[in-house]
């Protein structure tokens, strides 16, 4: 158990490298302040953000390992410790100090996101959904990410990373959620991959990725990393628990200690989307309004 426990260091370090690598680009590259799917293949060309991808993919597939031979109870805890190393790495990126303020929102979050977590059963039972659910589920998760796609414009920069991330996140954990299903299939026939529940499951992430990116793009990484780590798994889980049978908080005490801990978590990343620790790049960043960016590119 001791090295799948160093595997889940590991993997959450290289989460928020990852993640912290793929914002430096993100906020530099052209386009409005919510850029269209264009931008997604401008970061593709960016070996910086190639970099960042690369340890995300490498960071998923360490928790992947580390989950093969130890407890979710253990391994889920430090998982979500990557957001503290997000913070600090972003502050380095910047050249900013880490305030106290952000280690404690980031501990909140971190707790109570494993308070949610902990409070939902976890079945072993080879989960089922048909092509018409799963159709309905990313149809209407890409039609929701859509109107936070569009309103976000309007937008002030923190509550637009806020929500971009949120729906980037469910839209990711909508994906979770489809992968169980296939792959699950896919262990008994690996045929069931060529599947419609896994071109969804493509789509659903493709869009989800822009939505995420462009959360980061806000300069706000600490916020929206905080945001993603909440809302992938939440919706991953809700989805086992409504839609493949997982179960949910079935007592009164678990009820609540899940709202309590969802509340905790809800008011950390708020005070992290407050801060003022922010990429200053995204001042700059081309079509982010602002008096600063405005007056700037009008003496350029």
């Amino acid at each position: 158990m001791p090295w799948h426990v160093l595997m889940a260091v590991a993997g959450a370090f290289a989460l928020a490298l990852g993640s912290a690598l793929q914002e430096r680009d993100a906020v530099r590259a052209p386009g409005q302040r919510v850029a269209r799917a264009g931008f997604l293949l401008h970061l593709l060309r960016q070996p910086r953000w190639l970099l960042g991808s690369g340890a995300v993919v490498l960071g998923a597939s360490l928790h992947l390992l580390a989950l093969s031979g130890a407890p979710l109870t253990i391994i889920q805890p430090i998982g979500v410790t990557g957001l503290l190393f997000a913070i600090v790495l972003s502050a380095v990126f910047n050249r900013q100090r880490v305030r106290v303020a952000q280690i404690l929102a980031g501990i909140a979050v971190m707790v109570g996101l494993v308070g949610v977590l902990m409070t939902f059963p976890h079945g072993s039972e080879q989960p089922v959904m048909s092509t018409e659910t799963a159709l309905w589920l990313s149809g209407g998760m890409i039609a929701a990410g859509g109107l936070v796609f569009v309103t976000a414009h309007w937008l002030p920069s923190g509550l637009r990373a806020l929500l971009l991330a949120a729906a980037g996140g469910a839209a990711l954990g909508t994906t979770s959620g489809l992968a169980r299903v296939i792959t699950s299939n896919a262990v008994a026939d690996p045929v069931n991959l060529l599947s419609w529940l896994t071109v969804m499951a493509v789509t659903t992430a493709v869009f989800g990725a822009l939505l995420l990116q462009n959360a980061y793009r806000t300069g706000h990484f600490a916020a929206a990393y905080a945001t993603l780590l909440i809302a992938d798994p939440v919706v991953g889980v809700g989805i086992g628990a409504i839609l493949l049978g997982e179960g949910a908080p079935d007592t009164p005490i678990e009820q609540i200690g899940a709202v309590l801990f969802a509340l905790l978590a809800f008011a950390g990343t708020v005070t992290l989307a407050r801060s003022r620790h922010r990429n200053p790049e995204a001042d700059e960043a081309p079509g982010d309004t602002g008096t600063s960016s405005t007056s700037s590119s009008r003496t350029r």
